[in-house]
């Protein structure tokens, strides 16, 4: 064999889980299609603290290109819900080459411009089929992506709603002043159909737009166009400097289904893992567990499905729940989302904490305390939209 273990794709999942894996003492072959790590990167270029939080790892100021106090959440007439909590924008690029340095380090072996195009078993092994040639391992963790087509060639469906990828495209832009704000901006709305448009303040001129929407097909180019205009209006811009454009899926509320079976995990944006942070932490939990496995001599199902029960334990209320919210607001009408966020405009919504269900709780109890007939929103999740 090749390896004990072989990582297809260097997203962060797979980056965590390679390493992990290898410092647990297993042989990994890391393998990623890019000739160069993070070039061209995914368009998820902020995250915020709670969601590093996760995986126990801290933001490195070499990635980090404007630091962010919290987010607003702006309703379409207007209205701003503001959450203050520590975030970052960053270099996406520079973060993917960070942790591909510190997965070298550990001793995985990562290898740059190989796509994995089959994947068959033989015996008790599996074989890689790549653009270098035949790979063999016992065990094999997918982690290429929401593009992933390794999975499916194993049969295997790893998201329960595949049809709710939010699809999205963003454009780095430039303009005087545009990047010194020290808080992101959603818009939510029938704008952006099932998710939202974005403003992300990079530092100094720079900053990021973009629209995210689901159930309109891949394409979201004629949201993020419509934006571009509504948001020059809104910020008082002539022009703005396109740089860049970039694009990519988010598996943000597709739910996990199939990703285990007999000496294969899938892992990140391929097992519908959302979220830098989250994804990284179920990374940390496959690479613990594919290792384990290895060591034992036992890469069965009943094996590897510890991954899934941590996960499980960790994870799957909050992705439960995150469906039910962003289903809820793709069938909301405008004037509801607008009557939602009276409820929560100008609030000290410090006493939000914990995780994404504890969340929610306390939104739901400060609703019923402030404006009870706001609850009824929530049957819009029952519509037949």
């Amino acid at each position: 064999m090749d390896a004990d273990i072989i990582v297809i794709g260097a997203s962060p999942a797979g980056l965590m889980a390679a390493r992990n894996a290898c410092e647990k003492g297993a042989d990994v072959l890391l393998l990623e299609k890019k000739e160069e790590i993070g070039n061209p990167p995914h368009p998820a270029n902020s995250f915020f603290k709670g969601m590093l939080d996760r995986c126990g790892e801290r933001a490195d100021p070499s990635y980090v290109v404007h630091y962010l106090k919290g987010m607003k959440i702006i309703s379409p007439e207007g209205r701003e819900i503001i959450v203050e909590t520590p975030g970052y924008s960053i270099d996406k690029t520079k973060f993917d080459r960070f942790y591909a340095e510190k997965v070298m380090k550990t001793g995985v072996d990562l290898r740059t411009g190989i796509e994995a195009r089959d994947i068959w078993k033989e015996g008790g092994e599996f074989a890689v089929i790549t653009s270098a040639g035949t790979l063999r391992s016992k065990t094999v963790i997918i982690s290429d992506g929401i593009n992933s087509k390794i999975a499916s060639l194993l049969g295997m469906n790893t998201l329960k709603h595949p049809e709710d990828i939010a699809w999205g495209t963003e454009l780095e832009i430039r303009a005087p002043g545009l990047g010194k704000p020290e808080m992101f901006e959603y818009y939510v709305g029938n704008h952006a159909p099932g998710w939202k448009t974005t403003y992300a303040p990079r530092g100094g001129d720079n900053a990021a737009i973009g629209a995210y929407v689901r159930r309109c097909g891949k394409d979201a180019t004629p949201y993020l166009n419509a934006w571009v205009e509504k948001f020059k209006q809104l910020k008082g811009l002539e022009e703005i400097e396109v740089v860049r454009k970039l694009s990519g899926g988010d598996p943000i509320v597709t739910i996990p289904g199939d990703y285990i079976t007999d000496g294969i995990m899938v892992v990140g944006g391929a097992a519908g893992q959302s979220g830098i942070g989250y994804a990284m932490r179920a990374g940390q939990i496959c690479g613990d567990v594919a290792a384990d496995a290895v060591k034992k001599g036992d890469v069965s199902k009943s094996s590897l499905s510890e991954y899934r029960k941590v996960w499980e334990k960790e994870f799957k209320v909050e992705h439960y729940v995150g469906r039910i919210g962003l289903e809820t607001l793709r069938k909301m009408t405008d004037r509801e989302i607008d009557e939602m966020a009276k409820v929560f405009e100008n609030e000290d919504l410090s006493f939000i904490h914990g995780s994404a269900f504890e969340q929610a709780m306390q939104v739901f109890t400060f609703m019923m305390k402030k404006k009870p007939s706001a609850m009824l929103k929530y049957r819009a999740f029952l519509r037949n939209k």
